[in-house]
């Protein structure tokens, strides 16, 4: 995925769709690391976003950076293998949204891309126990999953602790990645908690000068 410790992924969502090659160009270029794509259905989200075309108009369009993907729809598995064949590195579902949970991530990982499960503010850690060995990462919703801009839920900084101390006692390279909410104010929380990896959308590209502002969502990790 990538050696550093750690990592700002800009969602596309917050981005201009009108000239969506340059503003993912742009932000990677001030400094990104990742390309977070959020893929809502209008069924388990009330939302309706971006499919696997956008993937790979991307990679098309030369973006060779780490995109990682994180299904917001139910059922997952065929829209998953598709967003895979389009360039996808990494797809993230939420365990709500699989019959076989257990399947689901080896059909990712069995075509050769990485796995992770996602828990919204309310979804219990309980199915994380039986699978964690078998992912690369897991993302804590520090908002109610369907629309980007909310604010951040505060009850999520103990899920994101509870977490990291099971990836520590497991002893593997797992990411542990927030999303929802994300701003200078609370990737400090988030990381002092113990995520590694952040996703910010409007607080990345609502603003003029992508570099400072990620520089500075960077200064503030603890």
């Amino acid at each position: 995925m990538s050696d550093k410790k750690y990592i700002i992924a800009p969602s596309i969502l917050a981005s201009d769709f009108a000239k969506l090659g340059e503003e993912v160009r742009d932000v990677l270029d001030a400094g990104a690391d990742w390309i977070h794509f959020d893929v809502m259905d209008n069924h388990y989200v009330p939302n309706l976003t971006i499919g696997p075309m956008v993937c790979k108009a991307l990679r098309n369009y030369g973006i060779k950076e780490f995109i990682d993907v994180h299904l917001m729809i139910d059922p997952v598995d065929e829209l998953a293998q598709s967003f895979i064949e389009a360039g996808a590195d990494l797809i993230s579902f939420h365990p709500e949204a699989s019959k076989h949970i257990h399947r689901s991530i080896h059909a990712i990982k069995d075509k050769g891309c990485k796995a992770g499960l996602v828990y919204n503010p309310a979804t219990p850690l309980h199915t994380l126990e039986s699978v964690l060995e078998d992912l690369d990462l897991v993302l804590i919703m520090s908002v109610n999953p369907g629309f980007g801009g909310q604010s951040f839920i505060h009850g999520s900084i103990e899920k994101i602790a509870q977490v990291r101390k099971m990836i520590d006692a497991l002893g593997k390279d797992i990411r542990l990645e927030v999303d929802g909410g994300i701003n200078k104010d609370t990737i400090a929380l988030a990381s002092e908690a113990g995520a590694d990896t952040f996703v910010a959308g409007s607080a990345i590209f609502n603003t003029e000068n992508y570099e400072q502002t990620i520089s500075e969502l960077r200064s503030k990790i603890v």
